[in-house]
Formats: structure tokens, sequence, C-alpha cells
């Protein structure tokens, strides 16, 4: 029997607010929206008790449960969809001291660095593997600690925590934060998802190592085509299994939602973007469209195969799980869109 609401699970996302307002529907179901502040707020409770039907993972969390079912010898719990509501450049999200010798890339060498989350959190695995691919810097050259930020993050202890060999992994205290920590020159460098307060708040004493990070991104995403996923739509297996069509269905409203997104965008460059905070935005989505296109954040297999096909190697690369296949990680029936 079909059920009568589906339950989702995000952060509020402009690309998915007509199903968070209950203005898109799914194959006649009512879907009820349940939005965080913070992603891991919805990645704990659909790990551990699948309390959503569908719900927004860091694709590292997704590859995680897919490992941890095949060590177990049991089906896994969830599927995703070609669905990716947060993607980021990278390279802006590695943060050092300032006048602590850190000038290139190469120097982050023999360093000690913070990652946010967990060790192979979704931006440091970008932020690594670019690092690697691009400036030959080997992650197990540095040592690392996992922590949080202004907000104390308990332990992942829901997803497996890999250590690769040859990489030196610790964690910090309890409560401590790592962007202070760099701030203070407890450690050296950071890496996080998430922009440290010391930068938002102009500390003189911690900046990002590329300082001119929009150009290096830029220039990145001319020569690689590749806009960095970092989040990723699943959905209850069993669900898919019980109503095929279904994930096809969802899919199809998450594209409803974004294109009522981008036709409120649409609308806000013909009035200048009056009501936002943000002054010259028309400016700024001028030159996003000129350098992106007109859907930078394409839903689908094919218009992402080439970043998630880099981002499953990065991800065995760096030791966190086995080598994926782009067609191991999603819905079957959705491998053709």
């Amino acid at each position: 029997m079909s059920p009568a609401r589906l339950r989702f699970g995000s952060m509020p996302y402009d690309m998915l607010r007509g199903l968070i307002d209950g203005d898109v529907t799914v194959d006649g179901d009512r879907v009820e929206y349940t939005t965080c502040d913070l992603a891991t707020d919805v990645f704990e409770p659909m790990i551990r008790d699948q309390a959503f039907d569908v719900a927004e993972l860091g694709l590292t969390y997704y590859l995680r449960t897919l490992d941890a079912a095949a060590a177990a010898g049991t089906t896994p719990p969830f599927v995703a969809l070609p669905v990716f509501p947060a993607r980021v450049f990278r390279q802006s999200s590695i943060f050092v001291r300032e006048g602590g010798g850190i000038d290139r890339p190469a120097d982050l060498a023999g360093r000690r660095v913070g990652e946010f989350a967990l060790y192979g959190h979704d931006a440091g695995v970008w932020a690594k593997g670019v690092l690697a691919d691009e400036f030959g810097v080997d992650p197990a050259s540095m040592s690392w600690i996992v922590g949080g930020l202004e907000r104390s993050l308990p332990p992942a202890d829901y997803v497996s925590q890999p250590r690769p060999d040859g990489v030196a992994v610790s964690t910090a205290t309890r409560g401590a934060d790592l962007g202070a920590m760099l701030e203070q020159g407890e450690i050296d460098a950071l890496f996080s998802g998430n922009v440290p307060r010391a930068v938002l708040e102009g500390s003189p004493r911690v900046r990002r190592l590329f300082v001119d990070y929009r150009s290096v991104e830029q220039e990145y995403f001319a020569r690689t085509g590749i806009f960095p996923p970092a989040h990723v739509l699943v959905m209850r297996r069993d669900l898919v299994e019980a109503r095929p069509g279904l994930a096809h269905a969802v899919s199809d409203a998450c594209a409803e939602a974004k294109a009522r997104a981008q036709e409120r965008a649409t609308l806000g460059r013909v009035t200048n973007f009056a009501t936002s905070m943000l002054p010259w935005l028309n400016d700024l989505a001028d030159r996003d469209a000129a350098l992106l296109g007109p859907d930078p954040f394409a839903f689908g297999v094919a218009a992402n195969r080439v970043a998630i096909e880099t981002f499953l190697r990065y991800h065995h690369e760096q030791g966190l799980s086995r080598r994926f296949a782009v067609d191991e990680v999603f819905a079957q029936e959705l491998l053709d869109t």
C-alpha cells in the first residue's frame, strides 16, 4: 500500500524549497519535510534509524554505508539519486595561519592540519584530491586532527572511520574549536567545508591558502568542467524496491522544485535582487552564467559522471573505500538520466 506521505530531510536549500513548502508533491504523496542548520543533524538519524524516506547524505557518508553493508554481508539500506543539493568549489576550503610559512600547497608537508567533522569529510576529500592531482601533495605528508568548529560535534560513530595506512590521524578534545586552534597556532592549517569564525570576522592571523580563490576555482572549472558535488539525496532501498518508479518520481519532483527556484532567480534579476541583502548580485549572476552555463546545478548521471568518477577515485586513493563505479551507486532506474 502506498504511504500517505514521504518523509524528507535536508538543509533548507533554495533548489528544494518547492518540496519544503509543499508546493511540489511526489507521485501524489504528501511530502513531510524536516530541515536542519547542520547537515549531520539529518545524516545521523537517517543512517542510524532510517528516520526519513528521502534524505541528504554527504557523498562520503553514503559510500561508507555501502562499504559497511558489504563488510557485514547485508544489503545496503540506501540508494542514491543523481540529485546533488550541495556543490562548492573546494580550493577555498583550505585555511592557514598567516605568517606560518604556508604560502603554497607544497608547504603543507610536515604540518599539523585540522579537518572538520571526520577524516575524509566531503570537502576534505575534494580538497585533498585536488592538491594531489594538481600539486603532488600527499595527505600522508601531514598529520591530521579531526574535530568541530564553534559548535561541538559528537563523534560520527554512526559511520565507519577508516584510518588509511601511513596517515597519522587523531581526534581533538571534545568541544575543541579547530578554527580557534588555527588562529592560536595550535594547528598549522585547516580543511573545512564550513568557514571558521576567525575568517568570517576578518582575523589577521588566519587566511585561505589560495587568497584569490575565486580565480583559482574558476580556472579549475574552465579546465576540468567539474563543479564539485558534496551531498546527494538518497532513498530507503526497501521503498525503492517496493514502489518501482518512485525513485524517478522523486527525482522529477526535485527537478521541478529546482526549476521553480531558477524562475525565482530570473525574477530576482528583473528586480535587481532588490529583496536580497547582497549588492551587485546581477553582476555575479552574469559572470557565473558566462562561466558555468545555464544550469550549473544539473541533476542526472550523464551531466555529473565526470565529477562523480573523480570523487570516487579520490575516495579510494585516500584509503576511505573500495573503488566504486558510478553505476554502482545510483538507482538503476535513473542511470539513463
